[in-house]
């Protein structure tokens, strides 16, 4: 793919879908390149470099699941769900797998060019110099994106990375998940979306942090998360 353009992989073995979504992509200046076989997603993501993957999760030879979990492991640019099934259930695993955003078929294509621009916002903003650092070792480095508790470097996504930036630029103040969807996520929030919660609990994990006796983010009841800004021992 060409450097100086955002590329974009669609991992879709739905042809006449595949189209619309590339045709309409590309009206929008993005280059995408199409791969139908569920097998050779990861070789193509290594090979192509793109700074966006959409992935749908039915696809044949290997599970967009699978294949979502595998590059979690060294992929961290934006990965981006569309599925046909229906229910919550998937929505969940896929955000666990480290998911950035999720899409149900059929899909509009104004709607998931907004995703796939907010998602790249993400990326692409730049944030002024500025290093979060707590008295207990946790320094979020906004300028290169990293994240360290102590002497670790935490393997966050970019999804994560932005939400942890946002609740510790607001310790102490308890913020809802409408809040959080609106100015993380950049999406309204239903009352029945988990995207949140499930990113909050994978941030936990990384975090070391105990959701019934947290140090870092906690839950309030029917409200949302307040973020603890660590005193000195």
């Amino acid at each position: 793919m060409q450097s100086n353009a955002t590329s974009i992989l669609l991992v879709e073995d739905d042809d006449e879908l595949a189209d619309l979504v590339a045709d309409y992509l590309r009206d929008s200046d993005f280059l995408v390149e199409v791969i139908a076989d569920g097998a050779a997603a990861e070789d193509a993501v290594r090979r192509l470099d793109p700074d966006l993957v959409i992935l749908d999760l039915m696809l044949p030879n290997k599970d967009g699941l699978q294949i979502c979990r595998n590059l979690r492991t060294w992929y961290r640019r934006p990965i981006l769900l569309l599925t046909a099934r229906s229910g919550w259930v998937d929505e969940i695993v896929g955000l666990e797998l480290g998911a950035d955003d999720y899409l149900g078929k059929p899909v509009e294509p104004r709607l998931l060019l907004a995703r796939v621009r907010s998602l790249l916002r993400r990326v692409e903003a730049s944030p002024p110099a500025l290093s979060h650092t707590s008295h207990t070792g946790l320094r979020i480095d906004e300028v290169n994106r990293v994240v360290f508790l102590g002497s670790e470097e935490l393997e966050l996504t970019d999804a994560e990375f932005d939400l942890l930036a946002y609740l510790k630029e607001h310790a102490g103040e308890i913020l809802s998940r409408e809040t959080l969807s609106r100015e993380v996520c950049q999406t309204d929030y239903d009352g029945l979306g988990r995207t949140i919660d499930v990113r909050i609990g994978r941030l936990r994990t990384k975090l070391g942090d105990d959701a019934k006796k947290p140090r870092w983010i906690k839950s309030v009841r029917g409200v949302g998360y307040l973020f603890v800004e660590q005193q000195d021992c």
